[in-house]
């Protein structure tokens, strides 16, 4: 996912059934372990989600980020597009 300039943005994110967001990684792809903590962590708090790409921050001028399904973290019981279209909510407003 690359931006007008060329440059990319993109991010690793879980992604939560109501919209809510982490970031994961940035700088590099996250490796097996962190994504297994993440997902233990989401299962203690009675959460789950997704593991996902996000093409650039929510703060960034212009459209809004594209969001990109990589795995179900825990076991989410919504579709994971309810999840997007909450998240696009949340930073609309």
């Amino acid at each position: 996912m690359r931006q007008a300039d060329g440059s990319s943005d993109r991010r690793w994110v879980v992604l939560l059934e109501d919209g809510r967001h982490s970031t994961l990684g940035r700088a590099s792809d996250p490796d097996e372990h962190e994504i297994a903590r993440a997902e233990e962590h989401l299962v203690l708090q009675g959460l789950a989600g997704w593991l996902a790409i996000q093409s650039h921050s929510e703060f960034a001028e212009g459209s809004p980020p594209e969001v990109m399904e990589v795995r179900p973290l825990g076991k989410p019981t919504g579709a994971f597009i309810d999840a997007v279209a909450a998240f696009q909510r949340r930073i609309a407003t």
